[in-house]
């Protein structure tokens, strides 16, 4: 009887042993490594922009075409660079588990679309050419992020937005914000990131943008419409100045639509 408890206790120590051991080796690391290289010279490429889509954290390469960040298995990351295919790279366990791992990034044919400049007929006299010029009305505001320098925007005051909310309550807005808070707030994370901040002010594709708000190119120049920027402002800012704009427009609209809530609260109160 004695030998048989002895037995039982050496397996029972055994499989809780083994199960320790199997849970330590099962642990992944929070943060994955890679190396991107250029498909068409097989060089390290630096500076590639990678930006976990999930985490929304972001990062680049260094001279080395080397990158770690943040990450636990099935985030996707983002990877851009200029005059390269963007690609989303899906990080696995054996990613996590075997280390560093080697991206290859295709180059893009770089086709330049044809320009139109059209040229001001001058006549000489100051009156007749001021008139030549295009005069627009729109006013600068300033950005977050970018001190000392502003962006044009033909919005109007925040009182002419809350009364159009009102009036309208089932509008795009409504549509775009209320229908995706998880996306808005990734778009949140990405202004607290320093790293992310700093690639959108120098991009002006929307790529970033797009892939966390998860709509296609048209639906965020509507957006930004319907925040009342101007066209003038859609078509020349930055990434950055895009993603302040909406954030902006959003916390507006979470203010209103607490509001509306409030007062159809009140009116049942009273009824």
């Amino acid at each position: 009887m004695c030998m048989r408890y002895l037995l039982i206790l050496f397996l029972c120590f055994t499989t809780v042993n083994s199960y320790s051991q199997d849970s330590t080796n099962t642990k992944l690391p929070t943060r994955v490594k890679g190396t991107i290289i250029s498909s068409s010279t097989n060089a390290p490429l630096s500076e590639v922009n990678i930006v976990n889509i999930n985490q929304v954290v972001g990062t680049s390469t260094n001279d080395d075409g080397i990158f770690e960040i943040k990450a636990v298995a099935n985030d996707t990351l983002l990877l851009s660079y200029l005059g390269y295919k963007s690609i989303k790279v899906r990080v696995t366990n054996d990613w996590l588990k075997f280390g560093n791992t080697e991206i290859t990034m295709t180059e893009l044919a770089l086709a330049l679309e044809e320009v139109t400049v059209k040229q001001l007929q001058l006549t000489g006299y100051l009156k007749v050419d001021m008139m030549a010029v295009p005069i627009q009305s729109n006013n600068r505001y300033r950005i977050s992020g970018l001190p000392g320098q502003g962006y044009e925007a033909g919005r109007p005051n925040i009182a002419t937005k809350v009364l159009g909310a009102i009036f309208n309550p089932a509008d795009f807005l409504y549509n775009m914000f209320g229908k995706k808070p998880n996306e808005m707030r990734k778009l949140k994370k990405m202004k607290q990131d320093d790293e992310i901040r700093s690639q959108l002010a120098k991009r002006f594709d929307r790529e970033m943008l797009l892939v966390l708000l998860q709509v296609n190119k048209y639906d965020l120049d509507e957006i930004v419409n319907q925040c009342n920027y101007s066209k003038d402002f859609i078509n020349t800012a930055n990434d950055l100045q895009i993603l302040d704009a909406i954030s902006e427009c959003y916390e507006e609209y979470k203010v209103i639509s607490r509001n509306n809530k409030r007062n159809k609260g009140k009116k049942k109160g009273r009824a």
